[in-house]
């Protein structure tokens, strides 16, 4: 590095302000927000930068400075301190790097085992790709394979999406959304992603095929927010013109849809929103429900219009995505904006923060796991670069570029996965609205002149605004637009422009960076980089060439472009990581060469534009050089101007609407599939006298009899099938009339005298005519101590209210039937049973007389519902295979549970919980080798569940909902204090929840070992969850009279 004279500076602020940094957990000064502070910037700044031995040649440089001795006594103490904040930076440097080597060790054991395991069916050549790294093959293979933005593949999809009218979903939970007028930069959750989420969505309204698209948000009502962010719903205006508008179509528009979640009048930023998450599925999930019958009306003759996908963007979103894909069974997309695991590396490699002190700030470990989730659930992952790709998803254990070559060409083949998914990564730049831009022609002099002659035009007020800084306003500008964040590397652009004469003489520099009242009011990051720019200008003494204004409008962004056009200028961007770059395209735009950083995002752009020059951030010298390249060089400059205006439509929105469309044309159609139609349901009144008949009817056409998730061979077994048999010769009302008469008196007739209400005979759609559902899903410390559970629950709930039950256990069906058994409990007192952690979902039937024994009828359509990406009987042999590991290591310890065991749910049987991993080791194990599933360790350790990954208890509930009609807002969960490892998913959402005090206690030594704790993602303040004194009758009554369910 050249020198530490800047250093010596700040030490010269630093005793300036008063004592060195005292406190043993300085960390603090760090993070502090508000008036800027020397002592922390010369920290960052230095911890860094530089070594130890810059820091101490500093020391010793600036203590020979100094003559008081208590200067140079806090001096020497502030030098030293730093100086063991430069040691535990390395110290975890270290640490961060052997963390990297175990993830490229776990990737490549996963890669070979993967590989071994699909190599059985392969010819020997295909064997030897496949055990190479199969980067050359990939080329090979792309090279052959058609590129997807070709002009027949286009206008082939353009002439298919005529005849559609797709439903898209997209969602965007944090910061501050709204179509016009956005408040860019207001905080750090309102920035790029919120303008390009609404510019997608109002651009994909206008595009032929799409009927409607819903951009689901957060509704925000508070006090320090306008009130535009409280409104349930803002249509989306499109931006095209007269002849686009004839081509649409038939179309519904575009729509911000803002969901209430969360907390209400609080306005909160995107680390507090996890343990909500929940709660905006379920309300999501009602309004998607909604939207998809008023549209079946409208476009779908009556049936349902499901979304043809639900494309999350970050983190939060993704995991909500995740969550209603699998409750709707619908293909998801996902965008991740920034990701979790590169955030964590940087912030480590400064050293300021230990990986404790990250995730308790940014909840860090919680978004990282929402993106591994968001990959295992995903069909197609979007990026805007492949530095995206080969930097940064391949951090993760859920994505492999390696793998998913292997994956990708067996699928063309036609060869078998074994059970192993990979989501497609696709790179699709951000688009923008070119048609209002009509680039500047003319030259500083030429439209002076002609401002003289036409004064009814003045300039944009922003022009004087920024020409004032200026001694000669015509020489041409270089334009940088960037916040004073010390990743910009503004400071090495103003050196650049300082140091270098012919630079400075030939052009003029405008820094355009954010707004601010005062730098005393800024963050402190921010204020330290502005403060660093005035000292430089004052250093290279700029003034009169360099313009910083304090203000400017958003809608004045075009006419500071405009300017450095009419300059020929040059924008110029040199962060040291850009990960995309969506400035350098406005740039271009309005005919702005370009200078701009070698990492990131601008390579691609770059790559179709051929408009500039990249350089390295890091070399001051490389930017002066490219920089005074393009302005002194007229013809290069021209050329540059030319190639940007005359490939600038590959960047526009309907470009990239036609590509995203393509993609969602490639996926799988999947949607709530049902085996025979539930219309009949939708409309029901509580008392309709034609509810027995419809639901008998649906009965028989939808559930046949099982034992653990097994078909019965036959459909016409048992007195219940037998009722259906019906002529079609006979009258159809009549003989429905007589089956509901057998039907009645059953036992079910009997219980639903018992509940005071005649609800027809179907049990199924009964329960969206329940008042109430209770849901037991108690995980009790002792297996024989559920019976009392239920049992009590049962009697708090009284007789006066219509109630259902649901019993929701990681038991399978036959282990439920002893324990109903065991407390004379009969099945028919449930309205479902949710067994296997989530992995089938079951109904009492009228009786046994199947062969079988017992009265219980499995879903099928759940077991359909939850199939995606289900690994079966691959997933099965690398569980057997890691379990004859553990074994090998620690005796016996885990074997496979045969006879627990379903087609979704593989069972092992743990007799040591000490001896084997924490269950978030054993599901990266799975997504390392692009194995996807649910991972869920229950009864204290005992048992192991591997169910299909968007199954669980929680959206086992959901499906209820979407199936029959059960109402959330009317299910009240039982749990105890902990439970199975898939006890966070039971506590959020729009139901009740009770804990029950002194159950479950037991379970947590296996929440023991997380990523990150329960606390960070359930909410234990919501008004929808309360806490049962004990376990008692009373207890339970107390609770239920808190929320309101039964009346004192």
């Amino acid at each position: 590095m050249a020198g530490n004279d800047w250093i010596n500076s700040y030490l010269e602020a630093i005793l300036d302000v008063g004592p060195g940094i005292d406190d043993a957990k300085s960390s603090l000064l760090l993070r502090e927000r508000g008036n800027f502070s020397p002592t922390r910037y010369f920290v960052e700044e230095v911890i860094t930068g530089f070594d130890e031995t810059d820091l101490h040649r500093s020391w010793v440089r600036a203590a020979a400075t100094r003559g008081p001795k208590e200067r140079n006594t806090r001096l020497e103490n502030m030098c030293w301190r730093i100086w063991n904040l430069a040691r535990t930076k390395k110290k975890l440097e270290v640490e961060e790097a052997q963390r990297k080597a175990n993830r490229r060790l776990e990737h490549e054991r996963g890669r070979r085992e993967a590989t071994a395991d699909m190599s059985e069916d392969l010819s020997e050549g295909e064997k030897g790709d496949l055990v190479g790294d199969g980067s050359a093959r990939g080329d090979r293979i792309s090279r052959r394979m058609p590129r997807i933005n070709s002009v027949d593949i286009m206008e082939n999809l353009a002439n298919q999406l005529k005849e559609k009218k797709f439903y898209i979903v997209l969602i965007s939970l944090h910061g501050l959304i709204r179509g016009e007028s956005m408040e860019l930069g207001r905080d750090s959750d309102t920035g790029g992603q919120v303008k390009y989420v609404v510019e997608l969505a109002r651009a994909l309204g206008t595009m032929p095929g799409v009927y409607r698209v819903d951009l689901l948000t957060r509704q925000v009502s508070a006090p320090d927010v306008d009130w535009t962010y409280a409104e349930p719903t803002e249509m989306l205006s499109p931006r095209t013109t007269e002849n686009s508008m004839q081509e649409l179509g038939e179309s519904s528009g575009a729509y911000i849809i803002r969901i209430p979640f969360g907390p209400k009048d609080k306005y909160i930023p995107k680390e507090m929103i996890w343990p909500h998450i929940p709660e905006f599925v379920d309300c999501a999930l009602s309004h998607i429900r909604q939207m998809s019958k008023v549209l079946g009306e409208q476009i779908g003759g009556g049936e349902p219009v499901w979304p043809v996908a639900i494309h999350g963007h970050y983190a939060d979103a993704g995991d909500s995505a995740a969550l209603l894909s699998g409750a709707l069974n619908v293909p998801m997309l996902f965008t991740g904006h920034s990701l979790g695991r590169d955030k964590l590396e940087q912030l480590l490699k400064q050293g300021r923060q230990s990986r404790e002190e990250i995730n308790t700030t940014y909840k860090i470990m919680r978004r990282i796991e929402a993106e591994e989730l968001s990959l295992d659930a995903s069909e197609v992952v979007i990026t805007s670069t492949r530095q995206e790709i080969e930097e940064q998803w391949r951090l993760y254990d859920g994505f492999d570029p390696i793998l998913e070559r292997k994956l990708r060409a067996r699928i063309r083949r036609g060869v078998s996965c074994h059970g192993r998914f990979m989501p497609r990564m696709v790179v699709i730049p951000p688009g923008m609205e070119f048609h209002h831009i009509v680039p500047h022609d003319g030259d500083m002099d030429g439209d002076v002149e002609r401002n003289e002659e036409n004064s009814t035009s003045p300039d944009p007020p922003i022009w004087s605004e920024i020409m004032r800084f200026f001694s000669n306003p015509r020489k041409p500008m270089i334009l940088a637009l960037a916040r004073p964040d010390p990743k910009k590397n503004l400071t090495t652009l103003v050196k650049a422009f300082g140091e270098c004469r012919p630079l400075r003489e030939l052009a003029n520099l405008t820094l355009i960076m954010g707004n601010r009242d005062s730098i005393d009011e800024m963050s402190g990051a921010n204020a330290s980089v502005l403060l660093s720019i005035l000292k430089l200008i004052d250093k290279y003494d700029l003034y009169g060439q360099v313009a910083y204004p304090k203000h400017h409008k958003q809608y004045e962004v075009p006419d500071i472009y405009r300017l450095a056009a009419k300059t020929k200028g040059v924008f110029i961007n040199p962060a040291f990581i850009e990960p995309f770059g969506l400035t350098l395209i406005e740039a271009a735009a309005y005919g702005l060469p370009i200078v701009a950083t070698k990492n990131g995002g601008p390579v691609d752009i770059h790559r179709v534009l051929d408009n500039g020059l990249l350089v390295d951030p890091h070399d001051q010298q490389s930017i002066a050089d490219a920089l005074l390249k393009l302005v002194s060089d007229k013809h290069l400059w021209a050329r540059c101007r030319q190639n940007g205006l005359k490939n600038i439509q590959l960047f526009s929105w309907p470009e990239h609407c036609k590509t995203y469309l393509s993609r969602i044309v490639m996926c799988k159609p999947r949607q709530p599939r049902w085996q025979s139609s539930d219309v009949g349901f939708e409309n029901l009144e509580t008392n309709s006298p034609g509810d027995s008949l419809r639901d008998i009817q649906d009965l028989s056409l939808n559930l046949k009899f099982s034992l653990d998730g097994e078909k019965s061979e036959g459909t016409g077994t048992g007195a219940l099938d037998n009722s259906f048999d019906i002529d079609d010769s006979v009258d159809r009302k009549s003989n429905l009339e007589k089956a509901d008469l057998k039907f009645s008196k059953g036992a079910i007739g009997s219980l639903m005298e018992k509940a005071g209400q005649h609800f027809g005979g179907g049990r199924f759609p009964a329960m969206r005519m329940r008042k109430y559902i209770f849901v037991i899903a108690v995980d009790c410390d002792s297996v024989s101590d559920i019976p009392k559970v239920i049992r009590t629950i049962m009697d708090a709930a009284g007789k006066e209210n219509p109630i259902g039950f649901i019993l929701s256990t990681s038991l399978s069906v036959s282990e439920v039937h002893s324990i109903l058994i065991s407390g004379s409990i009969s099945p028919l007192d449930f309205d479902a049973f949710i067994c296997n952690s989530g992995g089938d979902v079951y109904y009492p039937s009228l009786s046994s007389e199947d062969g079988l024994g017992l009265p219980f009828t499995v879903d099928s359509d759940y077991q359909s519902h939850i199939e995606y990406r289900w690994g079966g009987e691959g997933l099965r042999k690398t569980l057997v295979r890691w379990a004859t590991s553990i074994n090998d290591k620690n005796g016996q310890t885990v074997e496979e549970n045969e006879s627990r065991s379903t087609t979704h749910c593989y069972a092992f049987r743990v007799k040591d919980a000490e001896l084997i991993p924490p269950v978030k080791e054993l599901r990266k194990l799975m997504r390392v080798q692009a194995l996807r599933c649910h991972v869920i360790y229950c009864q204290n350790g005992t048992t192991l569940n591997v169910i299909p990954v968007l199954a669980s208890r929680a959206q086992a509930l959901r499906y209820l909902y979407i199936r029959w009609g059960l109402e959330l807002s009317n299910v009240i969960t039982f749990v105890g204090e902990c439970g199975d490892t898939d006890y966070e998913g039971l506590l959020g959402g729009v139901h009740k929840t009770v804990i029950l005090k002194g159950i479950g206690n037991d379970a947590l030594k296996l929440h023991s070992n997380r990523s990150y704790p329960l606390e960070h993602v359930l909410p234990f303040n919501s008004p929808n969850i309360v806490q049962a004194k004990g376990c008692c009758n009373e207890d339970v009554r107390a609770s239920l009279q808190n929320i309101g369910v039964i009346k004192e």
